[in-house]
């Protein structure tokens, strides 16, 4: 059974940071799409950030506008793992924050191109 399991999330100052992290278990995700969604009250899930195989030896990130310059994604394949690094943090960065799953190919920044979800975990961004 696949699982993802978010975990860093928290209260934090205007200005402040977070890492969230992301622990897969069931299968690995080597060379696969993974990414990070949001989703804040009465509002739809977003996509916030991800990470693909680009074919050469490495993964490209790619963002959001709003977090560019602000947000890091990265993995470590070793630990089946994948983290957000959110630096400088707004009130309108809070949301759940859900970790995602996909294939290697699929379109990474709709919610339609992604098989596993986590359970999400709240970050909220306030004075």
């Amino acid at each position: 059974q696949v699982q993802l399991v978010e975990s860093g999330g928290g209260l934090v100052l205007p200005g402040g940071s977070l890492r969230l992290s992301c622990a897969a278990s069931g299968r690995t995700f080597t060379r696969d799409t993974m990414g990070w969604f949001r989703q804040a009250p009465g509002k739809e899930r977003e996509f916030v950030a991800t990470t693909t195989w680009n074919y050469g030896r490495t993964y490209s990130g790619e963002y959001v506008d709003s977090v560019k310059g602000r947000f890091t994604i990265y993995r470590d394949d070793g630990k089946n793992a994948v983290y957000l690094q959110m630096n400088n943090l707004k009130p309108e960065d809070t949301a759940i924050y859900y970790c995602a799953a996909g294939r290697a190919g699929s379109s990474p920044f709709t919610v339609e191109g992604y098989d596993y979800w986590g359970q999400g975990t709240q970050v909220t961004v306030s004075s």
